[in-house]
């Protein structure tokens, strides 16, 4: 069994897709379409920067789902990988979980691309800057980091946002908060807590204004039927129906990401092979939840071949 799966945010780079649009007419054509739906010059901006306006959350999430779907609609169209027949799930780490929804059919690359301006737009101003914050967490696991959210809060929110890999999880809060936890790591034996440079504090309490906005959204584009099952972020379980799927996006702005979970639960569920479109930085992540699993990532068009002849 093999799910294709989507990264999110951070792993935006400027010249991202540029080679794919240069290749190929069936990435172009992703690229364009995400420029008109959005009425700007967003591919430019992938390609040449600058890029403090890339890493800008409104930016950062439609340009990454864009640079993954162009990678899809290669493989599918040029070299006639069809996703619902070689794939048996997918799942997408944040933002991605909407790209995977896109990919699926349960969205057009038009409305996935206005959802997630929408979204970063939200969720940019959900929060002040300068009020809130995140920081990676190194050497922990997610008992650890929780009782060290629990303790750093002191009244303030300080959540564990992304369990990402047995050990990294990701906390998010109040700006105070967060860096009160980075202090005291080594309280909990963990080897290092990074501040990170994100402009808000995703995935937590303080994002209620921002799934709010989501839950408007997403009530006049509801996702339709999708041609696979989906390994939702906040249950880390498979969904197929399109209506507990709009309520699952609406709690993913405050959710925590169970990516850890959602892997090993796909693992459960039989998948052997973990396939990364877009990124790399999912595939070393699975390499982590579980050592058995095999996990490629495609990002180039030789990545694209390659994958096409195994497959």
């Amino acid at each position: 069994m093999r799910a294709f799966v989507f990264p999110g945010q951070g792993s935006q780079k400027v010249g991202m897709g540029a080679e794919l649009a240069d290749a190929s007419a069936a990435a172009r054509e992703v690229f364009e379409e995400v420029d008109e739906a959005l009425g700007q010059g967003l591919s430019t901006i992938m390609r040449e920067g600058p890029e403090d306006q890339l890493t800008l959350t409104e930016n950062a999430q439609p340009a990454i789902m864009a640079n993954a779907i162009a990678t899809l609609r290669v493989l599918e169209r040029e070299f006639g990988v069809s996703l619902a027949d070689k794939g048996d799930c997918v799942a997408g780490h944040s933002l991605g979980e909407y790209t995977a929804l896109c990919a699926v059919g349960a969205f057009s690359l038009a409305d996935t691309a206005r959802l997630l301006k929408l979204r970063g737009q939200a969720m940019q101003a959900a929060v002040p800057v300068g009020e809130g914050a995140m920081c990676a967490l190194l050497g922990a696991d997610l008992e650890k980091a929780q009782a060290l959210a629990d303790r750093a809060a002191e009244g303030e929110v300080c959540q564990v946002a992304n369990d990402n890999d047995p050990g990294q999880v990701v906390l998010s809060g109040h700006k105070g908060a967060i860096e009160r936890a980075v202090g005291m790591v080594k309280d909990f034996e963990i080897k290092r807590g990074v501040l990170l440079p994100v402009s808000a504090p995703f995935h937590c309490d303080l994002m209620q204004p921002a799934a709010d906005a989501m839950a408007e959204a997403l009530g006049k584009i509801p996702p339709g039927a999708f041609t696979l099952p989906l390994y939702a972020n906040v249950t880390a379980a498979a969904v197929t129906d399109p209506a507990e799927e709009q309520r699952l996006l609406v709690e993913q702005v405050t959710g925590r990401v169970r990516w850890r979970e959602s892997v090993l639960a796909m693992r459960v569920a039989g998948v052997e092979q973990f396939v990364e479109l877009g990124g790399k930085v999912l595939g070393p992540m699975i390499g982590r939840i579980d050592k058995e699993a095999q996990a490629i990532s495609v990002v180039t068009m030789a990545d694209i071949e390659a994958l096409a002849k195994e497959i």
